[in-house]
């Protein structure tokens, strides 16, 4: 094909896109947006064929290092946001990545044509423009244009300027208008990135390795949850994705890797409210030679750290409510949190039996996720406190040692084998992170899987899957070891004052718009 016949192929193609687009239903605004680009393209100014455009700098750098560009030739290149005509000359909000910068435009600079594109450009365009930093009269740093370029075409108007996006449905299921329109969303969303760098770099700098494990797998096992089901054509096999990263790694600290680390999404079948997501992002850790003590440290230490480099100070404001992220946090026994609180006296209670009439007469029945026949101490406890303690615990706080019964992966305490060496980490009323000192005995862990294997025969769905190979890695043998999994979504809820989950997954999961 010719040079000439590609040109002619293309404005073929042009014009009946711009045909099938009309197709459309456009508002008035839209509408109008839609014929000025099929004027441009027309005169071959086609704003969609740009390719690059050099941006020399960003709007906060123009401001923070003002003193020293001053009168220098600078490139800025963004969404405009305001226009603001004074007959032959305006001015303009650019917005960036940063933030917004002013551009004064006169038509004395570029010329009567150019000026009348500019004063042509619709809020939302994408331009570029190239001049000399100044500041106005009023004091507001700014480039005074030399030209102006536009970039990309805006088609559909942007929500109203002053009320920005207000709307939460819209805001999650559009979010690109939610990070233009609204500052704040920006930003969080730029923390959120911080928090995980800074996260990756506590634990490179402490030794970790960073690994990555299977998402599909044909056994979900690592956690008390439904999974996902699906199916691989190739190998005829039913898969899930995965609910947790845990048994893979801890076959990572068999081979000698002795710490390591996955940051990555993890995926559960069940209820979303503004705590839970279907596909949330979980940090999971295994450290050799340390146990659940040294779990509370790193935690502990972790969340500080990345609270003062996030938000300046271990003293976070959440929801209104100040939060002390330095350590050392308090530290309380599951039994003791239930009795604090006014719930059954579980030291008291050492039987099934017991434990289901205490359920009873505490009015527990509904709360527990299996039927009261099947209930064993360790889930009444377990429902008690959930009912009577946790949404009490403000302050980050580590709930510690859990009964055995509902902890199948974790040692027994030495001095009472009914409970395991696990904590809990709460703030604001909300786990953040889980934690044991690992179950390293083979021959336990398989008798645990084949418990969990009898509770599934009698319908709780989320109980444990037997992993043999797991098994079988724990028979070549695994050292004493500590792991934790630390929710990413709520550390970055806690150091954003974001009151949902979904205010800080940049598209979360959503029924369809009806």
């Amino acid at each position: 094909m010719t040079h000439g016949e590609n040109i002619e192929s293309e404005n073929v193609e042009n014009t009946e896109n711009r045909e099938k687009s009309e197709e459309r239903t456009y508002s008035e605004q839209a509408r109008i947006r839609r014929e000025k680009l099929f004027s441009l393209q027309k005169e071959g100014k086609d704003p969609f064929n740009h390719r690059a455009f050099k941006q020399t700098y960003h709007s906060i750098e123009i401001k923070e290092r003002f003193e020293t560009l001053e009168g220098t030739d600078v490139s800025i290149a963004g969404r405009l946001m305001s226009f603001r005509s004074m007959g032959k000359s305006s001015f303009a909000d650019i917005q960036d990545r940063d933030g917004r910068i002013q551009a004064y435009i006169s038509v004395n600079d570029i010329g009567d044509e150019a000026y009348g594109e500019v004063k042509s450009y619709d809020i939302g365009d994408f331009v570029g423009v190239e001049g000399v930093v100044f500041k106005t009269k009023r004091g507001e740093i700014s480039v005074h244009a030399a030209s102006v370029t536009l970039l990309a075409k805006g088609l559909e108007p942007l929500p109203e300027k002053y009320h920005g996006l207000q709307d939460t449905e819209i805001r999650y299921r559009r979010r690109y208008l939610d990070l233009i329109m609204n500052r704040q969303s920006f930003e969080t969303f730029q923390k959120r990135a911080k928090i995980i760098s800074i996260v990756r770099a506590f634990l490179d700098a402490r030794g970790f390795l960073e690994v990555e494990t299977p998402v599909l797998s044909t056994i979900a096992s690592g956690a008390a949850a439904r999974p996902f089901v699906t199916k691989s054509n190739a190998l005829n096999l039913q898969l899930h994705l995965r609910i947790a990263t845990e048994l893979y790694l801890k076959r990572c600290i068999v081979g000698g890797m002795e710490r390591v680390y996955e940051l990555g999404k993890d995926f559960r079948n069940e209820g979303v409210d503004t705590r839970h997501s279907p596909d949330f992002t979980m940090l999971e850790l295994y450290q050799a030679y340390t146990d659940y003590h040294g779990m509370m440290e790193l935690c502990e230490n972790l969340a500080a750290e990345t609270a003062r480099a996030v938000c300046g100070s271990t003293t976070v404001v959440y929801q209104g409510t100040e939060l002390e992220f330095a350590a050392p946090w308090r530290r309380i026994a599951m039994l003791d949190a239930i009795t604090e609180n006014g719930g059954p006296d579980f030291d008291r209670i050492h039987s099934d039996e017991d434990a289901r009439k205490a359920a009873q007469e505490f009015h527990l029945v509904d709360a527990l996720k299996k039927k009261l026949p099947d209930c064993t101490r360790g889930d009444i406890m377990n429902a008690a406190f959930e009912r009577f303690a946790e949404e009490k615990l403000i302050q980050p706080t580590f709930v510690v040692d859990y009964p055995t019964d509902i902890s199948p992966l974790t040692k027994q305490k030495p001095d009472n084998p009914d409970m395991t060496e696990r904590f809990e980490a709460f703030v604001y009323g909300r786990e953040l992170a889980n934690a044991y000192s690992e179950l390293n005995d083979p021959i336990v862990q398989f008798d645990r899987f084949r418990q969990q294997a009898r509770e599934r025969e009698l319908g709780d769905d989320e109980a444990y899957q037997l992993d043999e190979d797991f098994i079988a890695s724990l028979e070549i043998g695994m050292p004493p070891t500590g792991g934790m999994g630390i929710g990413i979504d709520r550390l970055v809820m806690f150091l954003t004052d974001s009151a949902s989950i979904r205010d800080v997954i940049l598209f979360p999961a959503l029924k369809p718009a009806s």
